[in-house]
């Protein structure tokens, strides 16, 4: 599979995976913010590992849990957004992204 390939679906799955969170965040996800920092595809487009920030949630854990249990209907709305640019729709794995977390802890130790 060529790179480049594997680079754009990356991107558009980030995008559109970044608009399903924010429309359906009040609804689902009790109002938290959810932000897809990164998505990486395997080689054979069969799993797309999905990085998100969350904020403004207590529990990151809990909400993360909530986001795997509706993971079929947040995979059919992207299939449903997705369907003319891919032929087959990855299964998706969520992951939390502290990235954030680290460069602010990071910050604080240099401030010292």
């Amino acid at each position: 599979m060529d790179a480049t390939r594997q680079n754009k679906i990356d991107r558009l799955i980030q995008k559109v995976l970044g608009e399903i969170f924010q429309l359906k965040s009040r609804s689902l996800f009790d109002g938290a913010m959810i932000t897809v920092t990164r998505v990486n595809v395997t080689k054979d487009l069969s799993l797309a590992r999905v990085y998100l920030s969350l904020f403004a949630t207590k529990d990151q854990q809990a909400l993360i849990v909530k986001i795997k249990a509706s993971s079929k209907e947040i995979k059919r709305e992207l299939a449903a957004k997705v369907k003319n640019q891919l032929r087959l729709m990855p299964e998706l794995e969520y992951f939390l992204d502290d990235s954030l977390d680290y460069i602010e802890n990071i910050d604080k130790l240099l401030k010292q």
